[in-house]
Parts: structure tokens; C-alpha cells; sequence
């Protein structure tokens, strides 16, 4: 069977120029002129016989045909990214990849993984963050973090802990404005949340009966941890998770104004994808597991 194939390197500046939304972006990438991009996507276009994209004063844009068309070939791209990179990549049996969500490891895993690093010397730990979903088809990581509910069965997981929300914030803030009495009084206070946890607040609220108030109207932050900086930092009462802030209440950075706290039934989980996992991953599992159980059953 022969392979009908166009232009490989006219396919090459499509798909970068496609992905990139820009001639310009496709050229940097591909260290060419931005000349030399259009020359190969116009190569392209006449081999195919069809239009894929149209020129207009903003730039170039795909047409639907070039749409379909790079939907199409961009997953067989990104599978030659991956393959070249495991093929080429040098072999490091005790280099562990991590992907968490940001506020997971700035509140929680990076303060204590010294304790992991002092018992595992020979492990290596490189972290990413990031909010979207660990996709270990086409992502160079070993395990990922994943809140929310039961993860897919298609991963291996082990739930660490539950999600508590609890209200908290520095005891400096009373310096400037009246301490809460009770939960209404917080209509009269600038409260502080994460555009990636709009619930939070409602949720806690609606727990508290109280959801004439618009848990989303005070500052909005890019994930948790700006949000808890900003409530140490006395700009107004944030929506916090338990896990994230016990060591802030125990040494008395952050304070809880009100003794409700309201569990959202979601969970951080541990998962992986490695049917038979090396001792790197077996060993790291073992560890945040125990820990996260241990410091779950602290609730006081």
C-alpha cells in the first residue's frame, strides 16, 4: 500500500501556524520568515486543492475546511511529539514527575516534602502545576494530583483527604473593622475567593442559611493561594480548604471567625496510570497517602 502524504514540511508550518493562530507565531517556532511559512502553506493548499485559510486585514484565519483539517492531523502530531520525546529522552529511573493542582503544592506538598526528600534521597522530584486535568496519553508525568470526585476508572487513585470549607482570615483585619458576630455580618466585609472555586462561598453560605449574600462579589484571585496571601495580608475573609490552612490557624497567622465548617463531599486524589508502577511511584504513594490520613484525622 502507498502512502498518498503531501509535503511533509508544507504539513509542518500548516499545523504550526494552525495551532498558533498566526504566520508570525508558526515562523518563530519553526525559525523560518514568516515568508517561508506561506510559501509552504500555499504549497499545501494546491496539492490538497483546497483553501485553508483566508486572508484578512487582521492576519489569516483557517476556513472551515482547514479547521477540519487541522483537528484532524494535530493528534497525529502531538503522538510523534510524544514518541520522539520517550524515545530520545534520557532514561531516569529515579527522576519523579508530579503534576498538582497550584494551591495543593504551594499549601500543601512543597512545605512538607522535605520530610519526603530526607527518607528518599535517591528520588529525584520535578513538579508541574497546573488547574486541567493530567492527561498521561500525551503529558511526560508519573502521578498527578486530582481534586474533585471519584477519578475515572481508566487511572489508578488513592483518595488523600476531603475538602473542608471553612472561612478564615489575619486577626489584623479587626484592627481595621469590626470582628464578625455572627456569619450575616459578613455582607459588611470584602471576602475573597479563587475564579477556579466559584462555589466556595456559596456553598457555605447556603449551609450557613445565609444566600442573600453574594459569595462572588468581593476580589477574585487566579487560584487559592493568591487568595489566602490576600487574606494574610488583611484585604478581606477568604473561602479556605482546611488542609491548607491548619498550620496558618495552629500558629496563629490566620484566624477562624466562625466555628462553621462545611465538607463538599469532593476529595484530593492520588493517580497514575502505570499498571505495574516502579518503586518510585510505590514509594511516593505510600508516603503522601499515610501522611494525608494521618493529618486528616487532625480536625481540632
Amino acid at each position: 500500500m502507498t502512502l498518498r502524504l503531501p509535503p511533509l514540511n508544507a504539513l509542518r508550518a500548516f499545523e504550526a501556524a494552525a495551532r498558533n493562530g498566526s504566520l508570525t507565531q508558526a515562523a518563530r517556532e519553526l525559525s523560518v520568515t514568516q515568508g517561508a511559512v506561506s510559501r509552504h502553506v500555499s504549497q499545501l493548499e494546491q496539492w490538497l486543492g483546497v483553501p485553508l485559510f483566508v486572508r484578512t486585514r487582521r492576519g489569516s484565519e483557517l476556513t472551515p475546511e482547514g479547521d477540519s483539517y487541522y483537528r484532524g492531523i494535530s493528534p497525529v502530531f502531538k503522538e510523534i511529539d510524544l514518541q520522539t520525546k520517550q524515545l530520545t529522552k534520557k532514561p531516569d529511573a529515579n527522576m519523579l514527575k508530579l503534576k498538582l493542582p497550584p494551591t495543593f503544592a504551594i499549601r500543601w506538598l512543597v512545605p512538607r516534602l522535605a520530610r519526603f526528600h530526607a527518607l528518599n534521597r535517591h528520588i529525584d522530584v520535578q513538579i508541574t502545576t497546573s488547574h486541567q486535568p493530567a492527561d498521561f496519553a500525551i503529558e511526560d508525568i508519573d502521578v498527578a494530583i486530582q481534586s474533585g470526585y471519584v477519578p475515572s476508572p481508566n487511572v489508578k487513585h488513592h483518595r488523600l483527604f476531603g475538602e473542608v470549607l471553612l472561612p478564615v482570615c489575619s486577626p489584623g483585619l479587626f484592627k481595621m473593622f469590626p470582628r464578625p458576630q455572627q456569619p450575616s455580618d459578613l455582607a459588611h466585609h470584602v471576602l475573597l475567593c479563587s475564579m477556579h472555586r466559584p462555589n466556595d462561598w456559596p456553598d457555605w453560605l447556603s449551609a450557613a442559611n445565609l444566600p442573600h449574600i453574594d459569595g462572588n462579589s468581593g476580589l477574585k484571585f487566579e487560584n487559592s493561594a493568591l487568595a489566602y496571601q490576600a487574606a494574610t495580608d488583611e484585604l478581606g475573609i477568604v473561602m479556605a480548604q482546611y488542609a491548607f490552612v491548619k498550620d496558618d490557624l495552629r500558629t496563629g497567622r490566620l484566624i477562624e471567625p466562625f466555628q462553621l465548617r462545611v465538607p463538599t463531599g469532593q476529595a484530593y486524589y492520588i493517580t497514575y496510570t502505570n499498571p505495574r508502577p516502579p518503586p518510585k511511584i510505590t514509594t511516593f504513594e505510600s508516603w503522601i497517602t499515610a501522611l494525608a490520613r494521618e493529618e486528616e484525622g487532625d480536625t481540632a
